[in-house]
């Protein structure tokens, strides 16, 4: 699992609280006749486009991160690749709508309904008649029951990351007839949607050693609009081939290739014309947008050499023709470097102008994870008053204002909007309010003195002022500087880069709007600093409040840095002082997140359209083990409490859809107040597509249709509209 984000559902969910009886949780949104869900935020952008405007054959070549360990999405080491290559290969009962929200399969599924539920819950599959595996069988009761046998958690031999909802199940077998799967559950089971997707054949299910080895590095049987038809692990690559047995559709495209392609690698790997579709980042999507406009005068310049001023040009001329001749000879070869690195790159500017820049939001959301088992953070005051101290709005329009994404924070830890069980809950939280933060803290213990007050006077001493240093000093770091002078914040080291800036995508500066001289109003440089704008620094008991801040260190770890950089900020406003750790990416998670070693840390988690059970495992209370330590499942806050454990487990076994939803908005709203881990914003899902491929791009919440993609006829034009399948609406 990465900082950015935690696999799909087919994978393990990998990568909150006041005590009951003072918080008095406000009343739900669902209450009344307005549905809470809303609507997505943003629609899906995949440039679609009818089948008889799509030429036949043609091979997509498609960046992904990695060449998969397994091909088995149930297991632990399953990742991204894994999730794409079954979509395109495997059976899967529901899809994902463009609202995030299971629809039935009709490739594989006539209609899937609970047809008993009493004595127990039956449900019954009715399957299309024409499914049928790559080797020629049909898909049948014998898949369902070998899948259930290996998921369901009774036979330790097979090694599966995870057996939710198959556990529940209690028995398998035919229906009528060949085309009908009954299943029967011993425990009533909401998100029986969630099961068989995907679906392996019995070749791979049925017994230990296949499913443990048989379907890691290959899959003979397949039932999909493609088939896997090599593994390349020396040249990084998973080709998958068309199915001449699926009786769909046909696929349009004759093969799809994942390379694997680091990202920061991508975009000259794009213009070296290698490859056809990559997700990208900020960075690289500006400049394949910059790539598309008319050149001017008044375009912002990337690449080399842009950050040379005529100043600085001039006096590279006169050195080169200077009277010091090892002087003029090093400055005549780094010219020459010059030159050719920026040739290079307006050849690729140029390669790049057949690419699109194609854009959404992903189903995953950022946020600030606050570690509850030790420390200043194990105080349920303390982890409330870092929340009130944030302005999520603003570390929203940081990251996808830029990307002309809507910029708009996440409700809730448990669903996205547009999704069935999203509600805005975070009231039961509140927003931001410097003043209830500071009361928060004070009632914790944590007041100006001591040490801290010490270093406060001596800072204050050192302030800019009427007479003091000018912002504009001599220092290496002043004369990096691009003009612009943020009040209260004196040291540029400190701060970073602008933020904003290094985000745009059109080549505006996004600033926030002048607020009066408060700390981040943006003033001409020159200006004055005010003395003392942040809150005096807090301590107890002489130790000062400082709260360790666990980064990635990676070259794609910009935008976590970005927003890290600003909730340090608003942490000072109130008196709390962090400490940034940027460590490895490998190590990240594992060795700092899983592990607890941090007390503030950024990193996301996927929507799901199964929440009582994809997201119980990360808010479930802590437990003892038997070896004494703490089982924290996948809460890596380690904070939750036997109540939201209890809620999960009524919506989950609450057949009525209507209850289930209520009861996860309930425990939604309980989260957050315990304040564990504070939901930010929905992540940017930004795409490199070639300008000709259609009918694939930024899916959003939406499952892809592999049979429809491809580049278009000579000639032809796509269809008007965001969105190819997939309504916005359930």
């Amino acid at each position: 699992m990465s900082q950015h984000g935690v696999g799909p559902r087919a994978v393990t969910r990998s990568v909150a609280f006041l005590t009951a009886g003072v918080l008095a949780v406000p009343a739900l949104a669902g209450c009344g006749s307005d549905d809470p869900s809303g609507k997505p935020l943003a629609g899906q952008d995949i440039q679609p486009a009818p089948r008889d405007r799509i030429a036949d054959g043609g091979t997509l070549r498609w960046a992904v991160d990695s060449v998969p360990d397994t091909l088995n999405t149930f297991q632990s080491d399953a990742d991204a690749t894994t999730t794409r290559v079954a979509q395109a290969v495997l059976p899967s009962m529901f899809r994902m709508n463009a609202s995030g929200r299971p629809e039935r399969n009709p490739e594989y599924l006539e209609s899937a309904e609970v047809v008993d539920t009493e004595p127990k819950q039956v449900v019954l599959y009715k399957l299309n008649q024409q499914a049928v595996w790559s080797d020629g069988r049909e898909i049948g009761a014998a898949d369902f029951a070998a899948q259930w046998r290996a998921l369901s958690g009774k036979d330790t031999a097979y090694w599966t990351a995870r057996n939710a909802g198959y556990d529940r199940i209690q028995k398998i077998e035919r229906g009528d007839n060949a085309l009908e799967v009954r299943v029967t559950f011993s425990r009533p089971y909401a998100d029986w949607r969630s099961l068989f997707s995907p679906l392996y054949p019995k070749d791979v299910m049925g017994t230990p050693d296949s499913f443990n080895d048989g379907a890691r590095k290959k899959l003979k049987v397949s039932a999909g609009p493609f088939t896997v038809k090599e593994v390349d692990r020396k040249d990084e690559e998973i080709t998958l081939a068309r199915n001449p047995r699926w009786w769909g559709e046909p696929a349009k495209l004759s093969e799809i290739v994942l390379r694997t392609v680091p990202r920061d690698k991508r975009a000259a790997e794009l213009a070296a014309g290698t490859l056809d579709l990559a997700e990208i980042d900020p960075t690289a999507a500006r400049r394949i947008t910059l790539a598309a406009r008319p050149h001017s005068s008044s375009s912002p310049l990337m690449g080399p050499g842009a950050d040379r001023s005529a100043a600085d040009a001039l006096q590279s001329w006169a050195v080169a023709n200077g009277s010091d001749e090892d002087a003029a000879d090093e400055e005549t070869v780094a010219r020459k470097k010059l030159r050719k690195a920026v040739a290079k790159y307006t050849r690729q500017q140029q390669a790049l102008r057949g690419f699109e820049v194609r854009k959404s939001l992903e189903p995953a959301y950022t946020q600030l994870a606050l570690n509850g088992a030790e420390g200043p953070l194990a105080d349920e005051r303390v982890r409330r008053a870092v929340a009130r101290a944030l302005d999520r709005k603003e570390l929203a329009q940081a990251v996808l204002k830029p990307l002309g994404l809507p910029a708009v924070p996440v409700g809730s830890h448990l669903a996205l909007s547009g999704q069935a069980a999203y509600a805005d809950n975070s009231g039961a939280l509140g927003g931001q309010d410097t003043k209830e933060a500071q009361a928060l803290l004070a009632d914790a213990g944590w007041v100006s003195g001591g040490p801290v007050e010490e270093r406060k006077k001596k800072e204050k001493e050192e302030a800019a002022g009427p007479e003091g240093e000018k912002a504009d000093g001599d220092s290496k770091e002043e004369s990096d500087d691009d003009g612009t002078y943020i009040v209260g914040e004196d040291d540029k080291a400190r701060r970073g880069p602008d933020p904003a800036g290094r985000l745009a995508q059109d080549g505006k500066q996004y600033l926030p709007p002048h607020q009066g001289g408060a700390p981040g109003a943006y003033a001409p440089k020159g200006t004055a600093a005010p003395a003392n704008q942040e809150a005096a620094r807090l301590a107890k008991n002489g130790k000062a409040l400082t709260l360790r801040f666990v980064l990635p260190s990676g070259p794609g770890s910009q935008t976590l840095r970005t927003v890290a950089d600003r909730i340090s900020r608003m942490l000072e406003r109130v008196g709390i002082g962090t400490e940034i750790s940027k460590v490895s990416d490998e190590s990240y998670f594992k060795d700092h997140i899983a592990s607890g070693q941090y007390d503030l840390a950024l990193y996301s988690w996927p929507a799901t359209a199964f929440p009582a059970t994809d997201a119980r495992p990360v808010y479930a209370k802590p437990v003892p083990a038997a070896d004494g330590s703490l089982n924290v499942e996948q809460n890596y806050t380690r904070v939750g409490t036997d109540q939201v454990d209890q809620l999960f487990d009524e919506a989950v076994a609450t057949l009525d859809e209507d209850e289930s939803r209520s009861l996860i908005r309930k425990a939604d709203s309980r989260i957050w107040a315990a304040a564990g881990s504070i939901p930010l914003f929905q992540r940017p899902q930004l795409l490199a597509a070639r300008k000709n491929l259609v009918n694939t791009g930024a899916f959003g919440f939406g499952t892809p249709v592999y049979e429809d993609m491809g580049f278009l006829k000579k000639g032809a034009k796509p269809a008007s509209g965001p969105s190819a399948k997939g309504s916005a609406t359930p």
